[in-house]
């Protein structure tokens, strides 16, 4: 009997994470596409409503974001979706340059080739969303090159921290990534970048990568 409440027990528990995963995943989903706003508290009540599961998922949920940087607990007042302030936003531009930078040279040492077709892809796909004018298209790919670009570095733990600052700085980058001019100086650099890659120019591809988020810091210095 005590055999079948362990395995009772385990198998709720189990059941329990996947929950929260999904309605984190949901959140996360929500807050990226400014569809809770930045500075706006989660109505656990609202939400688990929303969602169809309990306010215990949602809870708990909201302490996994926390952890990711993307919602503030403020203690007897709630969990709010949280507000980048522009010192922060220019610290990070900063840190995902660097690491942006490690891991076009570790994509550059790999030479997947593959890879480095797929990056020409994405390349070719955003000059035809630039030129169209099309900017939540050209966010899409540009979010999806950078991510292709870690996965072929092989750096995991780099990856990781690379995504997981990219999340924080998202909603502000819509900012940057705004206007024909904007979104075909950024392709030339990601052209740029793919050259270096491509060669297997390690100096040139860290180079390259780190420069591309500069000049993204850079433009959104000029929005201010």
């Amino acid at each position: 009997m005590q055999v079948r409440d362990g395995i009772k027990d385990s198998f709720q528990k189990l059941r329990q994470r996947s929950l929260v995963g999904e309605v984190r995943d949901e959140l996360e989903r929500m807050i990226l596409a400014g569809e809770l706003e930045t500075g706006e508290r989660l109505n656990e009540i609202s939400l688990a409503g929303q969602l169809g599961v309990s306010r215990g998922p949602v809870r708990e949920a909201a302490r996994s974001l926390e952890r990711e940087g993307l919602v503030k607990a403020v203690a007897n007042q709630g969990v709010y979706v949280r507000k980048l302030s522009i010192e922060d936003a220019l610290e990070l531009y900063d840190l995902r340059s660097m690491i942006a930078g490690y891991l076009c040279a570790r994509a550059a040492e790999a030479g997947d080739k593959a890879a480095i077709a797929a990056l020409r892809d994405f390349v070719s796909q955003m000059q035809d969303a630039a030129e169209a004018g099309q900017e939540e298209t050209y966010f899409a790919l540009n979010l999806a090159f950078h991510d292709s670009i870690a996965a072929a570095s092989g750096a995991v733990r780099a990856s990781e921290i690379y995504g997981s600052m990219g999340k924080e700085v998202r909603l502000m980058r819509l900012r940057v990534l705004a206007g024909k001019p904007s979104l075909l100086l950024s392709n030339a650099e990601h052209a740029r970048i793919v050259d270096a890659i491509e060669r297997g120019d390690v100096d040139s591809a860290r180079a390259e990568g780190a420069q591309h988020h500069a000049n993204g810091k850079k433009r959104l210095l000029e929005t201010l």
